[in-house]
């Protein structure tokens, strides 16, 4: 099977042969892209002339065969005095077959002079077979004005194949035997989703004393996934143990990490009803197109996904984190906010680069699991995309509560009657045992000085399970969640007439 590089190179390869005047690779490391296309064309019959341009060096020849080009296209210019337009109005003076590459070019591409000279190349450069290569990051978009006369690639991530390489490379230069099965397999795990470059210096850096650390090495790959606007790796340890009750939800996840083809990330949304407040509405459109690139890019994928819906403080959260830890593959918590930016077309490109990322280090198998405390507010056609379900979190009856005291009495270390704690979440109950480790107090003291959730926002509440009931997923029963009103709990008023008799009538509604 040919490797994704391989299948890269062919499609490239392709492109020149038709002669294709403007092609955009968006690339995770540029220089390895230039390697890559310098490589490839001196496979051709006749070496062309290189040529790249960057915003430091201005124009520069690749190997010496191009340093003549080169001369006789700058004159008597100084190559680092030229500017991002004028590197386009000199690649007019290249010879046949020549190619150009452009470093960060979604960088200027959006300048009106940069915009006009790329599309004045391309008839030019298509009649004698010149190249233009516009060197981009992961999920950058053309302007509109270019979208239809370039070709744009996208160099993939490191394959498991070519990290199986590199990785047999790097114990071959060390001067060490090749790892074996076992080895080889949780290092390429912990190196999926890098570029071939930093793969290799994550190796290098996690040999120690000849043998390979492959805890550094996913520590490493952690730190390299959060230099993704938006992306960071969920560090903390919890598993489905440390969740009290929820036993529905739980044996579903079990379910699905244990199933053909399981996830191997799982992808982190919390309360995603704000992330995408305002799609359709907002004037900027910046919500609207992240919505959509989510939307698309979800199905494109056949990504799968979860809605946990409750109230604040039912362990939704808590639940999506210890999905991940429960199958031992990594949670990357995706914060949507996060990659909004205040240059045009700049969040769209974030977005769609966090999703690569994503789609490299889950090699295709992503289960997303987005929090909501307000199912309403969010759009139909993302709940659509959620397809495995939706689990509605209600407050934790008297026997989950119990589990839950037990868990962080145990964590934090504190004993004593505990208070009482109708209506309160495992948010609640956690944090009545932490102020009462923290502060030393007993448990009723600190219990004081916690308001639940069912008192300072009953009609919300109410509300919540009024909507779920017979819609969504219970997360502690088996099957759909359904809710009753308990009914009022019957008094009696006596009412005495002096001197009468004694009558008995039931309570008003307003007393009920």
């Amino acid at each position: 099977m040919a490797s994704s590089m391989e299948e890269f190179a062919s499609v490239f390869r392709a492109a020149r042969s038709v002669s294709t005047p403007l092609v955009a690779v968006r690339t995770a490391d540029p220089a390895s892209t230039i390697r890559f296309v310098t490589e490839t064309v001196e496979q051709e019959r006749r070496l062309p002339p290189v040529v790249a341009w960057d915003v430091m060096r201005g124009l520069w020849a690749i190997g010496k065969e191009s340093s003549e080009e080169l001369a006789r296209a700058l004159g008597d210019r100084d190559p680092a005095s030229v500017s991002p337009a004028d590197a386009l109005v000199l690649a007019r003076e290249f010879s046949e077959d020549a190619l150009l590459l452009y470093a960060n070019a979604h960088r200027f591409w959006n300048e009106p002079s940069v915009m006009q000279g790329i599309w004045n190349l391309r008839d030019t450069f298509k009649a004698n077979g010149r190249m233009l290569v516009l060197l981009a990051s992961l999920g950058a978009t053309l302007p509109a004005e270019l979208s239809q006369d370039v070709f744009i690639l996208d160099q993939p991530l490191a394959s498991k194949e070519d990290l199986e390489g590199i990785l047999r490379g790097t114990f071959k230069d060390a001067g060490l035997a090749e790892p074996e099965g076992g080895l080889m397999g949780r290092a390429v795990d912990a190196l999926i989703g890098l570029g071939a470059f930093p793969a290799e210096q994550a190796l290098a850096m996690s040999l120690v004393h000849g043998e390979l650390d492959t805890d550094d090495l996913w520590e490493r790959k952690r730190q390299m996934i959060e230099q993704t606007p938006g992306l960071s790796v969920w560090r903390g340890g919890e598993t489905f143990d440390d969740l009290g009750g929820l036993e529905n939800v739980k044996q579903f996840l079990r379910a699905v990490l244990a199933g053909i083809d399981p996830p191997r990330v799982i992808v982190f949304i919390d309360e995603i009803e704000k992330a995408f407040a305002g799609t359709g509405t907002d004037l900027s459109g910046v919500k609207t197109e992240m919505a959509g690139t989510m939307l698309t890019w979800m199905q494109d994928h056949e990504a799968e996904g979860l809605i946990l819906l409750g109230p604040p403080g039912s362990a939704k959260s808590a639940t999506a984190k210890a999905t991940g830890n429960s199958a031992g593959i990594p949670t990357i918590a995706f914060d949507l906010t996060a990659m909004e930016s205040s240059l045009v077309g700049a969040s769209g490109d974030r977005l769609r680069t966090a999703l690569k990322v994503v789609e490299a280090v889950s090699q295709g198998r992503t289960l997303f699991i987005a929090t909501c405390n307000s199912i309403a507010s969010l759009p139909p056609e993302l709940r659509r995309r959620f397809t495995t379900g939706t689990f509605f979190f209600d407050l934790p009856p008297a026997e989950e509560r119990q589990a839950i005291w037990k868990i962080y009495l145990t964590k934090y270390g504190v004993s004593g009657e505990p208070p009482n704690d109708q209506g309160w979440t495992g948010a609640e109950i956690k944090e009545c045992c932490r102020k009462a480790y923290r502060l030393k107090m007993t448990l009723k003291e600190a219990a004081q000085y916690i308001v639940p959730v069912s008192r300072s926002a009953a009609e919300q509440v109410k509300a919540l399970r009024q909507m779920a009931s017979g819609k969504f997923i219970s997360a502690s029963k088996p099957g759909v969640y359904q809710h009753e009103e308990s009914p009022p709990t019957p008094t009696r008023r006596v009412m005495r007439d002096l001197g009468g008799p004694v009558t008995v009538m039931p309570p008003s509604k307003s007393e009920a």
